[in-house]
């Protein structure tokens, strides 16, 4: 009778154990598959496999990220630290950082977000799926947004900037930030392509409200997918994390009642993986390095190459801050420049001009076919169109609405540089381009070299 007595009461437990043992869910033959993905040879791959074989992977990995543990939880702890800001939340891509931050923004139905003509269509892209409407702007001789421009599509339906540090180059964020807050704007910055750089020692990303970036393998720093979102605003990150993780798995309760009005409402999941958190970490433990030899090697070039009338020097808004991945200057004409860029690249010189081209590109206003035609998602034509009452929303979009854009396109030429030259590949670069300048055009005394003219800098070549 005693064995029939139920264990909660003093009984025997039924149930001691059981004799069937799983494996892992995920071990060994996974870790072998990303062997392979990072281009192992078979002989490497099975000499790997005997010295793993032996390990006992008890559960095996869990490849989501959960604190404390989590290879993302510590990418996003270095990165606060790298970036000096108070909150950073990884996610699946720079797309849906920036959706993010449009949702932790309060962009939504008839909000209009001022964005430069130039930049990747996923910062115009993610307002329209935000709710929000994106409205076009010019840019500079910086190839970055135009401030004094950028104020004049403000309307009483703006609710942001969005500057783009387009190609590793910095926005003049002094000036965004004071046009922002003259008209009561919030900024947020897109840094999907220049992740790490500074304006005047401030980590772009933290400056405006929020900072998105991309890593990925497309970028200089990240690799497979990854994006970042950064805010010293702390609740502007909570709106950030429960849109980006619907379910709220980081809140103190996650299951509470909301702490204020606004923290809680409906998400979706762009939680980055444990694999993209691994890489990620490693890449930006690397990214000070790979800045240190861009800007060592455009420096390089820059004070040795000398000035002509007829070039004019892209603007830089702060040499020791951009990432330099380039050289840029501007012809009179767009034939001109197509003509200089054969005549380096017949030197070897590795260069490019839009020039008069009309090859359609989404990093240029006029050809993003999904915003100019105001093409929605649902039949329902949000948020090109109220669906309750069918009224348009009072935007309309032409090919020629930046034309100083187009303009500095089709006249820039950019000379690319490469962050593993040596000294004598720099000074290389440099006779090639020397050697045809001074064949097509006039020196200019009033500078030493090219580092002079673009930064004021008394740096003999």
């Amino acid at each position: 009778m005693y064995k029939n007595k139920l264990a909660i009461n003093g009984g025997p437990k039924a149930i001691e154990g059981f004799e069937g043992k799983g494996e892992p869910k995920i071990g060994n033959e996974e870790f072998l598959e990303m062997a392979d993905t990072w281009g192992y040879s078979p002989e490497t791959i099975d000499e790997i496999r005997q010295a793993i074989d032996k390990e006992d992977l008890g559960g095996g990995p869990f490849l989501v990220g959960y604190k404390p543990q989590s290879k993302v939880s510590q990418m996003e702890a270095y990165a606060a630290e790298l970036f000096n800001v108070k909150n950073v939340l990884a996610v699946t891509s720079g797309t849906a950082a920036l959706h993010t931050a449009y949702v932790a923004a309060d962009i939504g139905f008839g909000d209009e977000v001022i964005v430069p003509g130039y930049t990747f269509m996923a910062t115009a892209m993610a307002v329209v799926v935000a709710g929000g409407i994106p409205v076009w702007c010019d840019i500079d001789e910086s190839m970055t947004i135009d401030p004094n421009d950028a104020e004049k599509r403000i309307t009483p339906r703006t609710k942001a900037i969005a500057p783009v540090h387009m190609s590793g180059r910095v926005c003049n964020m002094d000036a965004i930030m004071d046009v922002a807050k003259r008209h009561n704007l919030m900024v947020i910055e897109d840094c999907a392509q220049a992740c790490g750089a500074r304006f005047h020692g401030r980590r772009i990303g933290t400056i405006g409200d929020l900072g998105c970036f991309s890593i990925s393998s497309y970028k200089p720093t990240g690799g497979g997918e990854g994006g970042l979102v950064m805010t010293n605003d702390d609740k502007l990150h909570w709106r950030a994390r429960q849109w980006s993780e619907g379910g709220g798995l980081w809140r103190p309760d996650r299951y509470a009642l909301p702490r204020w009005e606004g923290e809680l409402f409906c998400g979706v999941n762009y939680r980055m993986s444990e694999l993209a958190g691994t890489v990620n970490l490693v890449q930006l433990r690397k990214m000070e390095a790979q800045l240190a030899r861009k800007r060592t090697n455009k420096r390089r070039v820059l004070s040795a190459l000398p000035v002509y009338h007829e070039l004019q020097p892209q603007v830089i808004h702060d040499i020791d801050g951009e990432h330099g991945n380039d050289l840029g200057f501007f012809l009179e004409t767009a034939a001109e420049a197509e003509r200089l860029v054969s005549v380096l690249q017949a030197e070897g010189v590795g260069c490019s001009t839009r020039g008069r081209s009309d090859g359609r590109d989404w990093h240029i206003y006029k050809y993003m076919s999904p915003i100019m035609d105001k093409l929605p998602a649902t039949s329902n034509g949000y948020p090109w169109r109220d669906p309750k009452t069918g009224e348009e929303t009072p935007i309309e979009y032409s090919p020629d609405m930046c034309p100083r854009t187009l303009d500095l396109l089709s006249r820039r030429v950019g000379v690319g540089l490469n962050q593993w030259w040596t000294e004598r590949d720099c000074k290389q670069l440099v006779a090639a381009m020397t050697k045809v300048f001074d064949a097509l055009y006039t020196r200019d005394s009033n500078y030493e070299n090219w580092l002079e003219a673009v930064t004021g800098e008394m740096v003999k070549g």
